[in-house]
């Protein structure tokens, strides 16, 4: 990197707001996946025309700059890859506007998750996208990766839930996308474009957001079964009657152990697979949904459904499956490939199947009402062999998504691991529209270079 822009940054930032040692830069260089690109220099800007201004820097000088948000992501999108600047959004962390009359709030990207619910529960709303890592990641990266979680059955993922953005294009240049009403068809819709596109085509630097009232009641049931396709049979009835449940989650047995270990007596020895199903509504549409659901429950091979008493329990103990992974495999392949509801018996048995073929450890739980399945292959990245195998056992897994309708990734994005993937699932042609795409947002290049593409 040039002696021109860093004196140009040192000239613009602080010290405490330009790192440049790479003992400070350390923290920056890698996420929730097992990727580690050091930056050159990290950078913490405050507003919208501080961005502007590195992102000029950046693109006269030809360095690459790579957004980011909390460094939650599991896919590597925020590491710097290709070196240069990394540029950290979390101290524009500003709630700019609650405006409950017309269910809006603007904020900066780096607000927290669970900031933005705190500071929405008082007044009666909530804003859907609800990840594992709410307390800790912010609403800038989720929108980033437009993630979603366990209530996206019922009310979306993120890209449902944002109004308009503002963003600094490659070029350093500010746009604005969307409206402040939630009908409005003047334009393209640049807005639903950018969420999702992992900081490749624009930074984020604020976002209107559409809130959605809190529900005045929550049901929560939870149904055992003796074997995983019978537990998959019994999703795809739950989401084939009327009523949507606001969250169905599916646990495997060796998803199971892991509770189990951790909590002992919380869960059966029989039971083989667990779904944990949330109803929400009126008080008379919990009890309509509750024993909708529960009848959708009885197919072959139920060992017992129920409504459960103790929901918090219950969901802190799924939040806490994937750091329990990460204790006992520090080093797991995570993937989180979905597929239409009615095709889950054939991809449950299916990576059965496989995983014992390759003679590989492996976990599966995950949002099951969306079809959004975490696949954890349980590996020692020492041991070349048990690689090769994991490797192997991946690659058919994701054959078979595809096979099944589904796609590559339900929520975690692209970014570093599922880049050599992807054109099994995109054809080269509509590749070829997307890079024209990102070269009109960013003509050199610069932004998260070589993120999502082959």
């Amino acid at each position: 990197m040039s002696p021109e822009i860093l004196s140009a940054l040192s000239s613009q930032f602080p010290p405490d707001r330009l790192f440049t040692d790479p003992v400070d830069c350390y923290a920056y260089a890698y996420d929730n996946s097992r990727n580690f690109r050091p930056p050159l220099a990290v950078v913490f800007p405050l507003n919208a025309e501080e961005v502007q201004s590195v992102v000029r820097l950046c693109h006269e000088y030809h360095v690459p700059l790579v957004p980011r948000g909390r460094g939650t992501g599991t896919a590597g999108g925020s590491v710097p890859e290709q070196g240069g600047i990394a540029l950290s959004l979390e101290r524009m962390n500003r709630i700019l506007s609650l405006d409950p009359d017309n269910r809006m709030a603007i904020i900066e990207p780096g607000v927290l998750n669970q900031e933005l619910q705190d500071g929405l529960k008082p007044k009666g709303f909530f804003w859907p996208p609800d990840p594992s890592s709410a307390p800790y990641c912010s609403v800038g990266g989720n929108l980033a990766t437009c993630a979603a979680g366990p209530h996206a059955v019922k009310y979306g993922v993120a890209r449902d839930h944002v109004l308009g953005l503002k963003a600094v294009t490659g070029t350093g240049d500010l746009i604005r996308t969307g409206c402040y009403t939630t009908k409005g068809v003047v334009g393209y819709d640049l807005t639903r474009l950018i969420v999702g596109s992992e900081g490749t085509l624009a930074v984020i630097v604020e976002a209107t957001l559409k809130l959605t009232p809190l529900p005045r009641t929550t049901g929560g049931i939870t149904a055992q079964y003796r074997d995983t396709t019978s537990c998959a049979h019994a999703i795809a009835a739950i989401m084939a009657q009327p009523f949507i449940p606001s969250a169905l989650e599916f646990l495997d047995n060796n998803a199971l152990n892991l509770i189990r270990g951790r909590h002992p007596g919380m869960l059966p020895d029989d039971m083989r697979a667990l779904l944990m199903i949330e109803v929400d509504g009126s008080q008379s549409e919990v009890a309509e949904a509750t024993e909708a659901v529960l009848n959708a429950c009885k197919v072959d091979g139920l060992i017992e459904a129920k409504e459960a008493n103790d929901t918090k329990a219950l969901w802190a103990a799924r939040k806490a499956l994937s750091p329990l992974l990460r204790d006992v495999a520090p080093k797991k392949i995570n993937e989180d490939v979905a597929v239409p509801v009615s095709r889950l018996p054939e991809l449950l048995g299916g990576i059965e199947q496989l995983a014992a073929r390759y003679q590989v450890a492996n976990v599966n739980f995950g949002h099951a009402g969306n079809g959004n399945i975490h696949v954890n292959l349980l590996v020692n990245p020492d041991d070349s062999e048990e690689m090769q195998r994991a490797e192997a056992c991946l690659d058919e897994v994701f054959s078979l998504v595809l096979s099944l309708d589904g796609t590559l990734s339900g929520e975690h994005g692209v970014g570093m691991a599922k880049r050599p993937f992807v054109p099994r699932e995109i054809d080269e042609t509509t590749i070829r529209m997307m890079k024209s795409v990102k070269q009109a947002f960013d003509p050199n290049n610069i932004l998260n270079p070589g993120k999502l593409f082959p």
